[in-house]
């Protein structure tokens, strides 16, 4: 897993995730999503930050493998502290962030996009919650960010997945543009907010997560809580078995 962070002259921090093939992230890989986002708001030459991801997709959650390879819990209680600790920092960084979605936003990747403040995508890029395939759940509250209350729902119950470009029609993607013109168009945006006085963005980044209607953290944590209900009843190890062995069989086939 490598995550990089670019600051650029213009005031634009860059962080890049890059996590082959799919970007599914390792417990490390979480808290260093945080680690950069937490580093990025402390800086005061930080005046926007632009979250992006190297490869096919953007984020395919949690690394399944680590998981099902370790004993006992601590992945598990890891993968969980590090998703919380990572959606926290988008959403507590001191200044705003462009979430540059491109092919697959899944799982965990839509905690990180929800928790931003602006998202563009690609013409290839799609979102979804499949949690209850591998009989986990969480991201509900940032799904819930994307689109209407029912549509989340749908899509959380089915395990379905929803085009980029139709979010748009919801306000929470602001544009989609072809996949290799998706860093201009993050950058475009995220120079419009780097034009304005630093200080008064980060004073307008706590005033509006200030009177957000909902604690995100708090929403979040909760929805962890039945996550770890199902694992101690052991449903959850049964359906991560089953998608690693089905990934494996894509894999020699």
């Amino acid at each position: 897993m490598t995550v990089t962070s670019e600051l650029r002259e213009d005031g634009i921090r860059v962080v890049t995730m890059n996590a082959p093939p799919v970007n599914a992230l390792t417990v490390q890989g979480w808290f260093d999503v945080a680690a950069a986002l937490e580093e990025a708001g402390r800086d005061l030459a930080t005046k926007v930050v632009v979250l992006r991801a190297e490869g096919k997709g953007f984020n395919a959650g949690v690394d399944i493998k680590e998981m099902q390879n370790t004993t006992g819990f601590d992945a598990l209680l890891g993968a969980n502290r590090g998703c919380y600790a990572a959606f926290k920092a988008v959403y507590e960084c001191a200044v705003p962030v462009v979430a540059a979605v491109n092919g697959f936003c899944v799982g965990g990747g839509v905690g990180l996009v929800g928790n931003a403040d602006c998202i563009v995508a690609s013409d290839d890029a799609y979102f979804g919650v499949p949690e209850v395939n591998q009989g986990a759940l969480g991201a509900a509250t940032h799904m819930a960010r994307l689109v209407p209350q029912h549509m989340m729902r749908t899509l959380y119950f089915t395990a379905r997945t929803i085009k980029a470009a139709d979010l748009v029609q919801f306000g929470s993607v602001l544009e989609v543009v072809p996949r290799d013109q998706l860093d201009d168009a993050a950058l475009n945006v995220a120079g419009e907010i780097a034009a304005k006085d630093g200080r008064v963005i980060r004073a307008a980044k706590a005033a509006l997560n200030g009177i957000d209607p909902i604690d995100v953290n708090k929403s979040y944590r909760f929805e962890q809580g039945f996550t770890y209900e199902l694992n101690l009843m052991g449903v959850s190890d049964e359906l991560r078995d089953d998608f690693a062995g089905t990934e494996k069989s894509k894999e020699t086939t």
